[in-house]
């Protein structure tokens, strides 16, 4: 519920459990009060602190700038006296660059209105606040969208602006959200990585200045996740207030908390303002990408389940969003380059005689791609490898009662191609300097029209010929050398967003044209694992390392804001290819069914007693892949705690459960990390459950019958594993449903 007290000139935006608030104060400045619990309507100006302030412009103008420099903003712009962080700026044609939003008006209506050619929430149940900000100077429009939806206590922030000013106006900075909290006493929880080793987690202590983190790569990236909490120092899994901001795009981006001289801490959000310049024709309009700001007193669970929740059912919009997606097997780690007909139809028989439901062709089997190093842009099949093209393969395949998917590389070119033979001006590229090759390739420039029409023909002829059932569409390196040959100069730092832009035209073409496909996104792992890309495909390749345990933690830092549902996982071959550990077959599959489950490896390799495990695997993840969808996620252990701190009780060993809505099923699943001798049983304090209602389970061959308040309280008992790397699934089902 959305309320304006007009007395007070204050805006409340209540959810279920939160309230958020803000008011216009002396002389038109938009001023944030309060953003935490729940409270009924009310005023909440007094935390404002403009009645203790001696320096109210409209009572003491000639101390406005120490005003401005200390006030809680709600969207503060830049040199007029504010020397905080902004998150607006501009440039008029005189190179001047002040700006100085005051409000103007507000509406509040039913409904959303979406940014342009970006992804975004949808569905039944939203409200939204409007709020019109004006540049008098240079005739500025900036207007700030609050939505809310019944279901979540998310608040979906966006910015949009129209220049209703007589002249161009160049825009440097347009972040999403910024949010001064009245609090100094934070921690700052973010994702840092890299390639095969992304999403591990930093938990620091603000300190005063400005902390950031951000992409300038083209790309969310591998080193940085769009994501960031602001936590007390108290605040566990599960209890103590926890603020978590995220960004519904996949480029470049930047979030920061700036503590501040006068201890608090203001939060941003938005596009990273580093080389972005657009520029704003009289009439014209740039809107910004959605920011899904969550607040809560349930610790960084509470916060997880609301953004899980949140990205299930308002942006995941796929087909396949509520259905069980198919078991694939990805041919990749299994024959990388070196393949023929031949050796993936047998991988294609064997796999079929398992149960595997799906089996995708991952890269090689276009132009004369032996390597890495040459076809991209030349999605024509191999005849050396694939006579015939693709047909004598899928129809092997769906003769098998299988699914056929393809791997695509739609955003890039290899200087070693026929298309870029033909266009080397495709390629992003600044004239006169040499270009950067990174896994011998460069990016397309996807600002061009013309581009992503001659991909677009190639891919549409491929999915016309052969029956595609999903697509792997993967991106392998960042942009370099940033420059379109359709941007005049002054434009040329449009080029990031317009590149992204261009992305998701393509992404929307795809899924309109063909939405029966199941499309999962990659980049060179999880470099593009945002939630951007859940707009156009339900699941998304965490990582290209697949050792079980490395996913644990990878796996643990995703679901901090990202919906297990989403995270690719998969079970491959020991030794691993990234670390060269073995772990149990067994564990490799329960650790992969914390996500979108499948096997990449020679399936005709495995041993007798390897494949009898796959059948079972495959019926058990069907049977719990609902709960990943749409129950709530419980982090119960902590996989990064034996590096950080082997005293801790969780040491050695990591689990988690889902527990479905209503409450009457949930599924544990625990991984003994390392084995440890003379050790008694955990005792593991489960979470989520209902306290009343009695569960059945089974541990070691044992029935258990106990309550859900017992089982929280007191926990179940793991016993002591023999081997590292070893683990248990557990069903834990309401008497009721365990006897019908």
């Amino acid at each position: 519920m959305i309320t304006y007290l007009e007395s007070v000139r204050q805006f409340q935006l209540n959810t279920a459990h939160t309230t958020y608030a803000f008011a216009v104060a002396d002389e038109g400045y938009l001023t944030h009060a309060y953003w935490g619990a729940r409270l009924e309507p009310q005023d909440l100006t007094d935390l404002l602190r403009l009645k203790e302030s001696p320096f109210v412009p409209s009572t003491n103008n000639r101390e406005r700038a120490s005003f401005l420099d200390s006030a809680p903003f709600e969207y503060p712009c830049g040199f007029t006296g504010d020397y905080r962080e902004h998150a607006f700026g501009i440039e008029t044609t005189g190179g001047f660059r002040a700006c100085d939003l005051r409000y103007a008006d507000f509406r509040i209506f039913s409904g959303k209105q979406d940014p342009q050619g970006m992804p975004h929430t949808f569905g039944e149940g939203s409200e939204t606040l409007m709020i019109t900000m004006k540049d008098a100077a240079t005739g500025i429009t900036v207007l700030l969208y609050y939505t809310i939806f019944r279901d979540s206590d998310a608040i979906i922030r966006r910015t949009a602006v129209r220049n209703d000013g007589e002249k161009p106006v160049l825009l440097n900075r347009v972040l999403s959200a910024s949010v001064d909290l009245d609090d100094d006493r934070f921690e700052m929880l973010t994702l840092y990585g890299s390639w095969a080793r992304e999403r591990q987690i930093c938990r620091l202590p603000l300190r005063h200045g400005k902390q950031r983190i951000d992409s300038l790569r083209g790309e969310s990236s591998h080193q940085y996740s769009p994501f960031f909490a602001l936590v007390s120092p108290q605040t566990t899994e599960e209890t103590g207030i926890a603020y978590g901001f995220t960004l519904i795009y996949s480029g470049n981006f930047m979030l920061q908390a700036e503590l501040t001289q006068h201890c608090q801490t203001r939060a941003q959000i938005g596009i990273q303002p580093e080389d972005f310049v657009w520029e704003l024709l009289p009439g014209a309009y740039f809107d910004s990408p959605e920011a899904v700001l969550v607040c809560t007193k349930d610790g960084i669970g509470g916060m997880s389940r609301c953004f899980h929740q949140l990205f299930y059912r308002h942006l995941i919009r796929s087909t396949w969003r509520d259905k069980n997606r198919p078991v694939l097997i990805n041919n990749w780690e299994a024959t990388y380059f070196q393949f023929d007909l031949a050796k993936l139809q047998a991988i294609a028989q064997e796999s079929a005689k398992l149960g595997i439901e799906l089996f995708v062709l991952d890269d090689g089997w276009f132009g004369h791609r032996d390597s890495d190093s040459c076809s991209l842009g030349d999605w024509v099949p191999d005849q050396r490898k694939l006579p015939g093209g693709l047909k004598p393969l899928t129809d092997t395949v769906t003769g098998l009662g299988m699914k056929f998917g393809l791997w695509f590389e739609p955003e890039m070119i290899s200087p070693d191609s026929d298309l870029f033979r033909a266009h080397p001006d495709y390629a992003i590229q600044i004239p006169g300097r040499s270009r950067t090759e990174s896994r011998a390739q460069y990016v397309l420039d996807y600002c061009r029209e013309d581009v992503r029409e001659a991909v677009w023909e190639q891919i549409k002829a491929i999915l016309e010929s052969v029956p595609v059932s999903y697509i792997k569409w993967d991106m392998n390196r960042q942009i370099t050398e940033p420059g379109s040959a359709i941007l005049p100069p002054h434009r040329q730092k449009e080029l990031w967003h317009r590149y992204m832009l261009g992305v998701y035209a393509l992404l929307e073409r795809l899924v309109t044209e063909y939405p029966d496909i199941l499309i999962e996104s990659c980049s060179g792992g999880g470099a593009r694992f945002d939630p951007g890309m859940l707009y156009y495909s339900p699941q998304i390749w965490a990582s290209d390392n697949t050792d079980a345990q490395e996913r644990l933690r990878i796996q643990y830092g995703a679901s901090l804001f990202m919906p297990p549902s989403a995270i690719g996982a998969h079970v491959s071959v020991c030794p691993n290819h990234a670390t060269g550990r073995n772990t149990p077959f067994e564990t490799r599959a329960n650790v992969a069914m914390n996500g979108t489950f499948g096997y990449e490896l020679d399936v005709t390799q495995l041993s007798e007693q390897e494949k009898a495990q796959i059948p079972e695997q495959i019926q058990r993840y069907h049977s719990i892949s609902h709960l990943l969808r749409e129950g709530g996620l419980y982090r119960l252990g902590n996989p990064f705690a034996p590096a950080e701190c082997a005293a801790q009780t969780h040491a050695g060993w990591d689990a988690w459960m889902y527990v479905s809505e209503s409450k009457e099923e949930a599924l544990l699943t625990f991984v003994q990390i390392t084995a440890e001798a003379n050790l008694r049983s955990r005792r593991i304090p489960l979470a989520g459950l209902d306290e009343t209602a009695v569960y059945h389970y089974n541990i070691d061959h044992t029935d258990y019958r106990k309550t859900g308040a017992y089982l929280m309280q007191c926990g179940v008992l793991i016993p002591n594993l023999h081997g590292d790397m070893q683990s248990l699934q557990i069903r834990l089902e309401t008497e009721t449903d365990a006897d019908s």
